[in-house]
């Protein structure tokens, strides 16, 4: 049985491979969006768990995928975490401002990869349960 499903908006197949390995030995399920517009429609169409968005993306930024996300009310209550090269401050700024709740740079520990992962999802699942009391 699955902990959940997650979304990889990723154009590298390599790194991929690496997050869908980790993921599947901590109990997640996952599918892969190559580009920040087929990102948006999987989150529209797939209704992940989580969505982990790379912002180095083709035909769509992951910034500005992450806006669409957040400004859809259909997917604008996924957990978002970015999985990115970017490490610079500013870059850490400006995905947290377009809407993502955690933030991890590649090259990144698996250990670590996998307790933001699931920091993320039980924060989330808090606040679905404090908005219901």
């Amino acid at each position: 049985m699955s902990k959940g499903h997650v979304l990889v908006v990723e154009d590298n197949l390599d790194n991929y491979e690496l997050v869908r390995t980790i993921l599947e030995i901590a109990g997640y399920d996952s599918f892969l969006a190559v580009n920040g517009r087929d990102g948006v429609e999987a989150a529209r169409k797939q209704k992940p768990d989580l969505i982990l968005m790379d912002m180095s993306l083709p035909e769509m930024n992951g910034w500005d995928a992450t806006k669409r996300i957040r400004d859809d009310p259909q997917t604008a209550h996924i957990p978002m975490v970015a999985l990115t090269a970017h490490t610079l401050p500013r870059e850490r700024k400006r995905a947290l401002d377009a809407g993502v709740d955690a933030y991890l740079s590649k090259p990144f520990d698996a250990y670590q990869f996998i307790q933001l992962v699931e920091s993320t999802l039980e924060d989330f699942k808090g606040r679905l349960i404090a908005k219901k009391e």
